[in-house]
């Protein structure tokens, strides 16, 4: 009998460089983007497909996460003492999944911080979400990828395609689709130069992945960067069983890139019941402005 997936995995050990100065002694993945911090959007997105227990992969100057995630008594009297419900339930709401925290004491790759996670992964499959790879909340990317899991009872990676000229930011796969929009992969290159990538299709920062990986990671070498890349070692996996990718046709926000940060704030503000219409206003006006200023 398959094992369901009931476990995700955070890595967030990253220094976000990126975003400095902000980011110095705060992390990346607690950016606000509206209301709330990068991080949640990627629970909550863990928590519709009905996964309940979270391991996130931390590292210096990270306890914001652990802290955001955890109770707040006095805040919570005081929510409750002012007749503030609603924000006392989001508040609440914070605390009711499970989460366990690792401390990747150097930064050594994506690969690493996933091999970071086996002693509380231990022989289950488990998904793995970059919080930086923001999901618009109205599409259903890891549903989808939990799906296709279920049915093949194997790997699965979530792909989008990408422009050329950004192909060699990402791991690159060749495969063959099997079914509407799901694929066969038969290979992949990490961070190729264009004329060198076997497709347009890159993968992002969703993972269903099965605990066969660990020990792949265990042996696989530092690669590009010299760290140990998770896409070296599904290379690996690629060759003992049978890795699968969803091409995903929705909208993706590149949080680690500050024009990708920007973009997700006003997506997602514009769907914000609290602002949106302001904010609609507002950019409508400035917008106005703007085409009048460059008459």
């Amino acid at each position: 009998m398959t094992k369901k997936v009931c476990k995700a995995v955070f890595p967030a050990a990253g220094l976000g460089t990126r975003f400095l100065p902000a980011t110095k002694a705060s992390p990346k993945e607690m950016l606000p983007i509206v209301d709330k911090p990068m991080i949640q959007y990627a629970v909550e997105e863990a928590e519709a497909c009905g996964i309940k227990e979270f391991i996130v992969i931390t590292g210096k100057s990270k306890r914001a996460i652990e802290d955001h995630f955890d109770y707040a008594h006095e805040l919570e009297d005081n929510l409750k003492s002012k007749g503030k419900n609603a924000q006392l339930k989001e508040i609440q709401e914070l605390t009711r999944a499970q989460f366990a925290y690792i401390r990747q004491g150097v930064a050594l790759g994506l690969g690493h911080a996933i091999h970071c996670a086996k002693p509380f992964v231990k022989d289950e499959p488990f998904a793995v979400i970059l919080s930086d790879d923001i999901i618009d909340p109205d599409d259903k990317l890891l549903r989808e990828m939990m799906k296709i899991y279920n049915k093949h009872k194997g790997t699965v990676l979530a792909l989008q395609q990408v422009p050329k000229t950004e192909i060699d930011r990402y791991g690159v796969i060749a495969g063959k689709e099997i079914s509407k929009g799901v694929f066969k992969i038969s290979d992949m290159v990490e961070k190729p130069k264009a004329e060198d990538a076997p497709s347009d299709m890159a993968i992002i920062g969703r993972y269903i992945l099965t605990p066969d990986i660990f020990n792949i990671l265990e042996k696989t070498p530092p690669g590009k960067g010299g760290e140990i890349q998770l896409t070296d070692a599904l290379k690996i996996l690629l060759k003992r069983k049978p890795v699968y990718g969803y091409l995903f046709k929705g909208r993706r926000y590149d949080g680690g890139d500050k024009g990708g940060y920007l973009k997700a704030t006003v997506e997602l503000a514009l769907k914000n019941p609290s602002v949106k219409d302001y904010f609609k206003e507002y950019l409508l006006e400035k917008v106005a402005s703007i085409s009048e200023k460059e008459k």
